[in-house]
């Protein structure tokens, strides 16, 4: 379960309402439908805000966002891009939504945190630092 390290509750985020549209579509799939990682994606999506695309703030990680996050119990800074699975490519920072790190982002704004369990069980705490490109904030609404 993700959880807001300082009070045992998920943070609050936000998703694009177009975003919500393409990843239910995903979802729908019968091959992806019974993962883990989008059973929990699923859980996500159903307790974030939904706003219309030119109403996301732009610290707030959305599909195709550039972010910049820190491993806080590690020290390790990281920098992704947030894709739909058939876009990932871990040697270029394209980290797929339905990875435990993807779906952990989506939606988180700047200066949140969250913790998770990397596969093989390590513990991270990610913060978000910064969102160095939001297609929304950057008028991409066709992306």
């Amino acid at each position: 379960m993700n959880t807001l390290h300082n009070s045992g509750l998920p943070p609050s985020i936000i998703l694009s309402s177009r975003d919500v549209a393409r990843l239910e579509a995903l979802l729908e799939s019968p091959a992806l439908s019974r993962l883990p990682a989008a059973i929990a994606l699923s859980g996500e999506l159903g307790r974030a805000q939904v706003l219309p695309p030119e109403q996301i703030p732009p610290g707030v990680v959305t599909m195709h966002s550039r972010v910049e996050c820190i491993d806080e119990l590690n020290d390790e800074p990281h920098t992704l891009t947030l894709v739909y699975p058939q876009e990932a490519d871990v040697e270029r920072g394209r980290v797929s939504v339905l990875a435990p790190v993807g779906s952990a982002l989506l939606g988180l704004s700047v200066g949140q945190s969250i913790d998770w369990q990397a596969p093989g069980g390590r513990a991270l705490r990610l913060r978000v630092r910064a969102v160095h490109y939001q297609p929304e904030a950057a008028g991409d609404f066709h992306r």
